[in-house]
């Protein structure tokens, strides 16, 4: 993959990690985060990180498992240093089963890297519950 001008806009940075991921290049994907990138899962503190490094780690694992991943961004609005993105993960697992994620990603651009992301992509819920079970499970105490 070809590398990005020093001052690319930061939508053709996110556009950059959406083609490197769809071409399974993960040192092309590293290169896409700053390497002090810092990722902040709010859903899921625990989950943050600090480094490029972990991107890799995360990404060998994922394109292990999910050899024919494919993202997509479905929505997108950026200003001068911040991309708030809407994506698709798909793909197959090597046992077969369906692997679908979906959700946004805030992203800080910093001198045509990533430099930090608000990451709200989750798998996707393939239970068939309604409005109101969903919504009872959410806000009820569970019993015992």
């Amino acid at each position: 993959m070809s590398h990005l001008e020093a001052d690319a806009h930061p939508m053709a940075v996110v556009e950059h990690l959406r083609d490197t991921t769809n071409a399974h290049d993960l040192d092309g994907i590293v290169a896409c985060f700053a390497p002090d990138y810092r990722n902040e899962t709010p859903l899921h503190p625990a989950r943050g990180f600090v480094g490029n490094d972990q991107v890799r780690r995360n990404w060998m694992q994922i394109l292990s498992a999910v050899p024919d991943v494919s993202t997509e961004i479905v929505s997108s609005l950026a200003d001068e240093t911040t991309v708030w993105s809407e994506w698709e993960h798909r793909g197959t697992r090597a046992d077969g089963s369906m692997h679908l994620m979906r959700g946004v990603i805030v992203f800080t651009v910093h001198n045509s890297m990533i430099s930090a992301a608000r990451f709200f992509l989750e798998a996707v819920d393939d239970a068939n519950d309604h409005i109101d079970a969903a919504l009872r499970r959410q806000i009820l105490p569970e019993t015992s």
